[in-house]
């Protein structure tokens, strides 16, 4: 079999099984992310291995749905950037750099604390920390959004703590490396934050504006799909450069995208064809690539004691950090408690710090291995989680203390 007929075949199975996934977790009262994530596991090495079904003989087709993956995780942030406002989320500053800065700073140091409880050196226990880090809230987004709850003062902090959080965490692997390397220099780290800061100028004259004129000339135009067309196109410039010249993820860039769109007049269109693409296609097999990139099997029961400590300092870390973040940012104790647990999922930016890490002999396999089982695990507790505190959490507490909490808490559109 050719292996333009392995990767089609092995989309259909990937597509159909994401989708039965996800009706049933529906059905089941959890988010259909989560369902499409677990269906990974079950497709990947830890139980049916597609990557080694007789008909799959392609050493690459895993990492080509991967490449897949990567471009759904890329339009879910857009979708979540253009669903908000930026005169809202500019509003909710405040909440965000102090969310994104403490839920930074604690899982590096009690991943750190862990790392050398554990005989670690200085440099592996900290890079643990730094890796521990790294949120993804492309899940959290696509719950929220299920739920209904993304435009509300928490979805607003949460997506504006992930870019700080992001900025922050290349900021800190960057002086890491050059550090441990001996090439750390004032000047060189000026010249990162100014390559960030070149990003954000020329997205945001761009985005607010160019943008406009340019998505009306186009959709007043006889192109065919052309508004749908031009702003993929301008979505993947915004990704790519977000990479270039800030030297950020793309997701970041993707992000900022949507946000702009959302000032445009063509935006209903904009995100109906969007949604279509994504939902359709590229969404399902990110979610399901998680899994397939994830063998339990690989990790040693003798460290089991050490990847349970770490998954709980992944998780509580994060709802600590985060969570106080939004207290000093203005949030209420159960808004706090929301914006925390929305900052748990880990992602891609964790597996590629982990990848580094590993290749620089800064962590060993075990570790690795560890690591990508705190990114499965964080991934999957998200939703129901998130689910749990804004649909079951509001009504407990208001049993316990007897005052009713006001449902406009967590659905007004006002930030502070």
């Amino acid at each position: 079999m050719s292996v333009f007929l392995q990767l089609i075949l092995s989309l259909i199975i990937i597509l159909s099984a994401a989708k039965i996934a996800g009706y049933l977790s529906t059905r089941l009262g959890q988010p259909s992310v989560f369902g499409e994530l677990l269906i990974g596991i079950i497709l990947g090495p830890s139980l049916i291995n597609l990557a080694n079904l007789p008909f799959i003989t392609d050493l690459h087709l895993l990492e080509m749905i991967d490449n897949l993956g990567e471009i759904g995780v890329l339009l879910l942030m857009f979708l979540a950037g253009i669903e908000l406002h930026l005169r809202d989320l500019a509003k909710s500053s405040r909440v965000a750099m102090y969310a994104g800065t403490l839920g930074v700073v604690f899982p590096v140091v009690l991943g750190y604390l862990c790392g050398i409880a554990t005989g670690m050196d200085q440099s592996s226990a900290l890079f643990l920390g730094l890796t521990l880090a790294a949120t993804s809230v492309s899940i959290s987004a696509q719950t929220l959004m299920e739920l209904g709850y993304l435009r509300t003062r928490v979805g607003y902090g949460l997506l504006g703590a992930a870019v700080y959080d992001d900025i922050l965490v290349i900021l800190l692997l960057s002086i890491f490396i050059a550090v441990l390397g001996g090439n750390f220099s004032f000047v060189g780290f000026l010249l990162l934050v100014g390559r960030m800061l070149l990003y954000f100028i020329l997205a945001g004259v761009f985005g607010y504006f160019f943008l406009p004129r340019l998505l009306h000339r186009i959709e007043k135009s006889t192109i065919s799909q052309g508004l749908l067309t031009f702003s993929l196109v301008i979505l993947l410039i915004y990704g790519l450069a977000a990479e270039l010249i800030g030297e950020m993820a793309a997701i970041t860039g993707t992000f900022f995208a949507g946000v702009f769109f959302s000032r445009c007049v063509e935006k209903e269109q904009v995100i109906e064809g969007m949604h279509n693409i994504a939902y359709g296609f590229f969404v399902p097999v990110f979610f399901v690539s998680i899994g397939l990139k994830t063998d339990l099997h690989s990790f040693s029961l003798t460290s089991l004691g050490l990847l349970l400590i770490l998954i709980l300092v992944a998780i509580i870390s994060k709802i600590l950090g985060a969570g106080l973040g939004g207290l000093a940012g203005g949030l209420s104790w159960l808004e706090s408690i929301q914006l925390g647990t929305g900052m748990i999922s880990r992602g891609e930016v964790g597996l590629i710090l982990a990848s580094i890490g590993a290749k620089s002999g800064l962590i060993d396999a075990d570790i690795l291995t560890d690591i990508v089982v705190i990114i499965l695990v964080s991934t999957l507790v998200t939703p129901p989680l998130l689910k749990f505190c804004f649909t079951n959490l509001p009504s407990i507490l208001t049993a316990k203390t007897g005052q009713t909490i006001e449902k406009k808490q967590v659905e007004s559109d006002e930030v502070e």
